[in-house]
């Protein structure tokens, strides 16, 4: 765990793999604790190298995966997560509501079958990386009861 202290309530962390890489590049932290609470800059479904896989269900499996990965070196996990908002890539008249959706509350289902936290989905007109069709981000409160 990559952690990098700043203040005595507040610590920002660096998730192995590609976060070492963002944080070096791009100089943020993707995720930081304060007390109980855990934010996490927003996850793509990209590996280590930042590539993304052709089809749209496997990015948003990924990109919940990387989510897990993020709250886990905060100390968090999917059971802690309170809130989760997503960002599609949307072109033209293109619906995010079909394909998205169905992807989306699939990975909600697997990754917290005993609880549902609020969610706030947004169509946008492009993301941080070329390719990127979804990103998302958390917030979780650790020992949250489900």
């Amino acid at each position: 765990m990559d952690e990098v202290k700043s203040g005595s309530d507040v610590e920002f962390f660096v998730t192995p793999g590609y976060g070492e890489m963002l944080r070096r590049e791009r100089h943020y932290s993707q995720a930081v604790r304060m007390g109980d609470r855990v934010e996490i800059s927003g996850q793509g479904g990209w590996d280590d190298g930042l590539n993304f896989p052709d089809s749209l269900e496997d990015e948003i499996a990924r990109a919940f995966e990387n989510v897990e990965r993020t709250l886990a070196t905060a100390g968090a996990s999917w059971r802690d997560v309170i809130h989760l908002n997503s960002y599609h890539l949307v072109s033209g008249s293109d619906p995010i509501f079909d394909a998205h959706n169905d992807a989306m509350i699939a990975q909600m289902r697997k990754w917290m079958p005993d609880h549902a936290p609020i969610w706030t989905e947004t169509g946008v007109a492009a993301l941080a990386a070329p390719g990127m069709r979804v990103e998302i981000r958390v917030t979780a409160i650790l020992g949250t009861k489900t």
